[in-house]
This record gives C-alpha cells, structure tokens and sequence, in this order.
C-alpha cells in the first residue's frame, strides 16, 4: 500500500514544530525545527529506534542508557546519530535547529522522564 502525503503534515510543539513529510507502516521521517533555547522532553521508546541528521544549527544530545550515565554530545549541521529503543534522550538547541529524523513508526513511543512544557503525566492521570 502507498500513501502519498500531498505536502508535509506540521505539528506544533511548545519547543516548535515537527514537518511529519513521510508516514508508512515500515517508518516515518520528520523535520524537527527546534527553536534557539529550547528542548525537547528527556525521554525513551519502548520500541522506535530513530536516527537524527542535523540539517542546520548546533544542539546539545543528552543521551544514555540511565539518568546516571548520561553523556552530553554537541552536533553541529552534517552530523548524524542513532537512538535505539531504551536509550535515554534530549535535545536541546543551541540556535535555531533543523532536524531530520527517519524512524520506526511508533509516533505514540514516548516515556518522558523530564520535561519544562508540563507534558509528563502523573499516575493519576493515566
């Protein structure tokens, strides 16, 4: 089965927006524009596995396998990086970003574990 998107689906974000330009059963792939300052969630998949390019900007990726044992990376634009399911993960733009991302279809995989835009659920809320 083929599904053409006619042009890009845009998602507002508080950290800006995502451009979701592919959507099929085996993956997705995503401009993220992630404006100067902002970040999104500390977060892990319980299944999607995604690999970032930077197309533009310069962004700091917190990532790890624990909270414990985080390492910061700095991306600069042409620099690529894998992010397998259970790895710990944020981004965080330096100056205004361009992310392109190619993943597994699994949009709704998202435990965040941090986040400054309130979107962490309590228990009660479940």
């Amino acid at each position: 089965m083929t599904h053409v998107l006619d042009e890009p689906r845009r998602v507002e974000k508080p950290w800006g927006y995502e451009l979701i330009w592919a959507d099929t059963q085996s993956y997705v792939g995503k401009i993220l524009h992630v404006a100067a300052g902002e970040a999104l969630s500390l977060q892990y998949h319980e299944i999607k596995d995604e690999t970032l390019f930077l197309l533009t900007g310069r962004l700091l990726l917190q990532t790890g396998p624990s909270l414990a044992k985080l390492t910061d990376y700095e991306m600069i634009a042409g620099q690529c990086f894998r992010i397998r399911a259970k790895t710990i993960h944020r981004m965080v733009a330096t100056v205004d970003c361009d992310i392109l991302e190619v993943s597994t279809p699994h949009l709704d995989d998202v435990v965040r574990l941090e986040d400054r835009y309130g979107r962490i659920e309590s228990p009660s809320e479940s």
